[in-house]
């Protein structure tokens, strides 16, 4: 698989300085965690990623398959899937309207995505809200509908932008026992703020800084830059906090 980016320079204006400035980096195959503070850039890397952005300079591959080639897009787009951190709906659309339309943009065809959409919402525990209308949903309840428009069309590559946002801690668990079911058959590469079950759930820790990596490496060798003295229960904030400073997540 792996997701690559080569020399990508991203900038929203001419006049605005970088936000990814000639990056280099590689994601390895399996189950990323992708941190940093806000303004990182990990959002823009992740839409670079999924090809909703195009960076001015570099390349942006998925295997053979790159990013900003208009005979291959349609193909990377279809093994390639992007949870925005604000995901957008029809309110008039229910639930499996709303899914399986995801993904026949996506590529599949129109029976083929009709049929996926109960699986992909059975997923995310909404199958008692599948006859139900979008917009008559709960804020968490429209974020886990936004993962199973993630995971409708069976996607190689998952980009995940902040998705435990607005869930509780139920159902916080229910997304990191799903990631964990995807190992082997799906990458995942996750922006989030919550590294509470790093151990269980991520293979790989990105840490983004100003737009350039400043770690890459595995959950252990993270967990080894934490202070020594503190608690179990926050040695992983303790990691953060120690190769960033005092910068929030």
């Amino acid at each position: 698989m792996p997701l690559h980016y080569q020399s990508c320079t991203f900038r929203y204006s001419r006049r605005t300085r970088p936000v990814i400035d000639r990056l280099d980096l590689s994601f390895s195959p399996g189950n990323t965690v992708l941190l940093g503070p806000n303004g990182a850039g990990k959002s823009t890397l992740l839409a670079l990623g999924a090809s909703a952005s195009s960076p001015q300079e570099g390349k942006v591959r998925f295997g053979e398959l790159r990013s900003t080639n208009s005979r291959t897009l349609h193909d990377y787009r279809r093994k390639v899937s992007w949870l925005p951190q604000r995901a957008s709906f029809l309110p008039g659309m229910t639930c499996q309207e709303h899914v399986a339309y995801v993904g026949w943009l996506k590529g599949m065809r129109e029976r083929e995505a009709w049929r996926a959409a109960p699986a992909a919402i059975e997923r995310v525990g909404l199958t008692a809200k599948i006859k139900d209308k979008v917009g008559t949903l709960s804020g968490g309840q429209q974020q886990r509908l936004a993962i199973a428009q993630a995971l409708v069309h069976d996607a190689e590559l998952l980009l995940l932008d902040e998705p435990t946002v607005g869930l509780d801690p139920n159902q916080r668990r229910r997304f990191h026992d799903l990631l964990v079911e995807l190992r082997g058959n799906v990458h995942v590469i996750v922006s989030t703020h919550d590294i509470a079950d790093l151990h269980q759930a991520f293979d790989e820790v990105v840490v983004l800084e100003n737009g350039s990596p400043r770690f890459q490496g595995g959950v252990a060798e993270f967990e080894s830059y934490a202070d020594l003295e503190s608690v179990p229960g926050r040695r992983l904030e303790s990691a953060y906090s120690a190769l960033l400073g005092s910068v929030e997540l």
